[in-house]
């Protein structure tokens, strides 16, 4: 195996799931289990395994942390700003999806301590820049009609 001299940054993937409950548009987040941010909530998602691609890295995160399946997940936007993660150089990947399944319970899982739905206009204080990570994927849910 070849090695460079140089850095490399690393490559995570964020899965943001809307769901409709009564009139109100919910996104799915997660409690973060682990520092960083330790206590805060953040969209679920993590690193990529070397042996799979972006989207099945965000469908695996996505179950891992809060059992959610099935969901078709579509690419919006890749988030790279150099101070994203405290930890090291950070680019993301992100998707986004709609839940039609209300059969399906989210649950904390993996280094999620807990997994709840919030009121896409009721958001609490996110950890990373998953400010802008959900804001952008409230515009692509909307502009592809889902709410």
């Amino acid at each position: 195996m070849f090695t460079y001299p140089y850095p490399r940054p690393a490559v995570t993937v964020d899965a943001l799931v809307f769901r409709t409950s009564g009139n109100e548009t919910e996104v799915l987040l997660i409690k973060r289990g682990n520092p960083p941010f330790k206590g805060l909530w953040a969209a679920p998602g993590g690193f990529i395994d070397m042996d799979e691609t972006p989207e099945d890295a965000a469908k695996r995160e996505l179950a891992e942390e809060t059992g959610i399946t099935g969901i078709e997940l579509f690419q919006y936007h890749t988030y790279g700003a150099v101070d994203r993660d405290p930890r090291h150089r950070t680019i993301s990947i992100a998707y986004a999806g709609m839940l039609n399944d209300t059969d399906q319970v989210a649950t904390g899982g993996d280094d999620a301590a807990e997994a709840a739905w919030f009121p896409v206009g009721k958001l609490p204080p996110l950890a990373f820049d998953h400010d802008q990570v959900v804001a952008g994927a409230i515009l692509f849910g909307r502009d592809r009609g889902w709410f």
